[in-house]
């Protein structure tokens, strides 16, 4: 029985880790940060902070000054594409309003000529002439040029 107790007391308890396994395992480091918010500038103290953070880490600060450029370089395309679309937008509702006045002239000028046209016989009667009678046709079948008439 002794045998077994030896094998069992080797063993680690629950939640607790063999030393050899924790010598391969690294803990994050500590430090302390000095100084509060009133002191300094902020924002080069963060941009201090921003860079000892990026040496810290695997990321270096090349690939983060990257991904900062292409954030702003978006940024700034879709400002610039929302504000060609809404002068687009404008243009467009200005010639839809001209294209809307334009057919109102035209349907005001069709208008008018149709009450010339309908007042058209009254005037001719006005001035003495008179509605014709039956259809006049001209036979040229016939026709033969004068000689003076020739070029």
């Amino acid at each position: 029985m002794s045998a077994s107790r030896t094998i069992a007391s080797n063993a680690a308890p629950a939640g607790r880790r063999d030393q050899n396994e924790t010598a391969g395992t690294t803990r994050p480091e500590l430090h302390v940060v000095k100084g509060s918010r009133a002191e300094g500038n902020g924002v080069k103290r963060g941009v201090e902070q921003l860079i000892t953070w990026t040496r810290t880490r695997s990321t270096p600060l090349l690939h983060l000054v990257i991904a900062v450029v292409f954030l702003g370089v978006c940024l700034m395309g879709s400002l610039m594409l929302r504000t060609q679309m809404v002068q687009h937008s404008f243009e467009a509702n200005q010639i839809e309003s001209n294209i809307t006045r334009l057919t109102q002239d035209v349907e005001d000028d069709q208008t008018k000529l149709d009450e010339l046209e309908a007042s058209l016989p009254s005037k001719a009667e006005e001035m003495g002439m008179v509605p014709q009678k039956g259809a006049l046709t001209i036979d040229l079948n016939g026709y033969q040029p004068s000689g003076d008439d020739v070029q």
